[in-house]
């Protein structure tokens, strides 16, 4: 699957991170290698796993060397098991050396994105409920992890602040209370966007109903209190779950009968996938 970025922008991406690892010159390969050295490198999963990424791995080697090929990369989204061979890279070695890191490192996040999104949906599997991801992610990197997140099988929330209103306790506080603060945002904003505001307890539920929210947040309820939530709205505005989201509890959540569950830790604290680049050399 093709990423969603204009090359121009991947590009730049791409260059930053290798002007950021490379500096003045890779000294380690500079001193061992002569630069006439061609091979070949595997990439083998260490772990089960999801791909997520592979164009723009095999991208950063392009663009320290134009002679590396990408012989093989398994597709966006395959599951893949330990010992696998994920992808295979031919060239001049001192390029494959270089590029090496940031393309592993872009790489590991993002198949480690998916492969955690990826154990949440199976963990829904039945229910209603779509997970989701915040804005919680590595600054310039965004466009990338949330990328990662639909390919294991989750669902973009907002990918930034002019995308939808979403009124939280800040905000709410800021304006006096929900019933203000929603007041002024259906005053203010354009009619094309949805209205989602947050609350924490049944008080502030029925203000956003009586407001007529678009979408309510459900923050860091209970799961007794999220299920009553839902018989209370009883489908007559979606609900958001969010806060405290874990594998262990998003089953729960879930068959509280809430439409979306979202969870920060899907890009904020995501274990790297387990990716090992081998080389070997043709002479």
């Amino acid at each position: 699957m093709k990423l969603p970025i204009p090359k121009f922008m991947l590009e730049s991406l791409i260059r930053s991170a290798l002007a950021e690892d490379i500096g003045s010159g890779d000294v380690t390969t500079a001193s061992v290698l002569t630069g006439q050295e061609k091979g070949q490198a595997r990439v083998v999963a260490k772990s089960d796993l999801v791909v997520a990424g592979g164009g723009l791995f095999g991208e950063v080697f392009l663009l320290v060397d134009d002679q590396i090929q990408m012989k093989s990369c398994l597709p966006d989204g395959e599951s893949v098991q330990r010992g696998q061979v994920v992808a295979e890279i031919s060239g001049p070695l001192a390029g494959i050396l270089i590029a090496e890191r940031v393309a592993l490192n872009f790489f590991q996040r993002m198949c480690g994105i998916a492969t955690a999104t990826r154990q949440y949906v199976q963990a829904v599997a039945g229910t209603k409920a779509k997970i989701l991801d915040t804005r919680k992610t590595v600054p310039g990197l965004r466009i990338l992890d949330k990328y990662a997140v639909r390919i294991g099988g989750g669902t973009n929330h907002r990918f930034g602040l002019s995308n939808c209103v979403l009124i939280k306790e800040n905000h709410i506080e800021a304006a006096g209370g929900i019933g203000e603060a929603i007041s002024r945002a259906r005053q203010a904003a354009s009619h094309t966007l949805k209205i989602e505001v947050e609350v924490k307890n049944f008080q502030e539920l029925d203000e956003a109903l009586a407001a007529r929210a678009d979408i309510i947040m459900l923050d860091n309820m209970s799961i007794p209190d999220m299920r009553e939530a839902v018989l209370k709205v009883n489908g007559t505005v979606p609900l958001e779950a969010s806060g405290n989201v874990t594998l262990t509890t998003v089953r729960q959540i879930a068959e509280t009968g809430v439409d979306y569950i979202s969870s920060g830790a899907l890009t904020h604290s995501v274990k790297a996938a387990d990716l090992s680049l081998l080389v070997s050399s043709s002479g």
